[in-house]
């Protein structure tokens, strides 16, 4: 029974953010918003809405269930850029838009730091929610802002059928209806979702923090996935780039953020993400700056790159949870040596390639 929860849990948060990606978009588009502005607001904050479902569930259940949240949110966060990028870019090489270079990553490198700045004192307090969902608020008007300033002439909607609207009200209707059935049925899989994680850890001996990174941040990342793989087979690489990169941010910002707010004794910090997925969590960030500098363009072999990252930090979170004794040499090898070893080569890239962008 618990096996059937979390999957069905799984498939409702999936098909929920699926409708309301589609609803959301549709109606985005049909008010003249550009691809990456979908990208960077209406799709990244419906792909990290299941995120946030389980988020405040977990923060809702009491203190059994929190270690939930910020684990979601880190793992979320490192999956998204080292997975759903690096898988994205296997099909395509995807090209990046300045504007995602010069401001969206910059401040989801910035939210990352001050995710680890308000961590140090071991906890995630009520006031450290509040400062996260005042960001939240600021960061959506300046995505507005800067999406209704960008009057490219490919901007364009995510399907044909969305290019010329019918003007009638039912042209509203059908989407907004689409969008809620998707917010419903993320409320109901969080529910479900949860409760099968929580079984789930008690019954394999792992700590919540640890199903929290690995199996709850897949299953939500889940639509971060499938849209940034619909996205780049549709030719919609704006969609695809700026999605991660604005569910980044919303993940920190809106989900985190809410979700301190409203747990009784804020989100505990344990220290095992100082040690390895905060670490990680940031090097995932910087490392877009880099990526997307060089020629404005993540290349397949940056997308193996990223995907080899993610399987070695798998590796050592499994390590580490069963209290291997390579762990410890793993671990410093893999800051030490493996991740400045994948940097230097796309530094120096973009060192020679600074200038005038494309």
């Amino acid at each position: 029974m618990t096996a059937f929860l979390f999957i069905l849990g799984l498939v409702l948060l999936v098909a929920g953010a699926e409708l309301l990606v589609r609803g959301a978009s549709t109606l985005a588009a049909r008010l003249g918003l550009s691809p990456l502005m979908i990208g960077l607001t209406v799709v990244a904050f419906g792909t990290s809405s299941p995120e946030l479902a389980v988020s405040l569930k977990a923060a809702l259940g009491g203190s059994a269930s929190v270690d939930l949240v910020l684990g979601n949110v880190v793992g979320s966060n490192i999956l998204n850029v080292l997975v759903v990028l690096g898988l994205a870019a296997l099909i395509t090489p995807l090209v990046v838009t300045r504007l995602l270079v010069r401001v969206d990553v910059p401040i989801m490198i910035g939210v990352s730091i001050l995710l680890v700045l308000l961590s140090l004192d071991g906890r995630i307090g009520r006031l450290d929610g509040l400062l996260l969902t005042l960001g939240m608020l600021a960061y959506s008007a300046l995505a507005y802002r800067l999406g209704k300033a960008d009057e490219r002439p490919e901007a364009a909607p995510l399907t044909p059928a969305d290019a010329h609207p019918p003007a009638t009200s039912r042209g509203w209707l059908i989407p907004l209806l689409t969008t809620l059935t998707g917010l419903a049925l993320l409320v109901l899989g969080s529910h479900w979702l949860v409760q099968g994680a929580m079984a789930l850890a008690q019954r394999l001996g792992i700590s919540q923090m640890v199903i929290g990174l690995t199996v709850v941040a897949i299953g939500t990342s889940l639509p971060e996935i499938a849209t940034a793989i619909m996205a780049t087979l549709r030719g919609q690489r704006d969609i695809a780039v700026g999605g991660v990169v604005g569910s980044n941010i919303a993940n920190i910002l809106g989900v985190l953020g809410p979700s301190a707010v409203v747990a009784g004794g804020g989100i505990p910090v344990p220290a095992i993400l100082f040690q390895l997925d905060y670490p990680l969590l940031l090097v995932a960030a910087a490392a877009c700056l880099p990526v997307f500098f060089t020629e404005h363009t993540i290349t397949r072999l940056e997308g193996v790159g990223l995907l080899v990252l993610y399987l070695i930090y798998t590796v050592l979170l499994v390590l580490h949870t069963i209290q291997h004794a390579a762990f410890g040499p793993s671990h410093r090898i893999f800051f030490l040596f493996v991740i400045p070893a994948m940097a230097l080569p796309l530094l120096f890239q973009a060192w020679r390639q600074r200038g005038p962008s494309h």
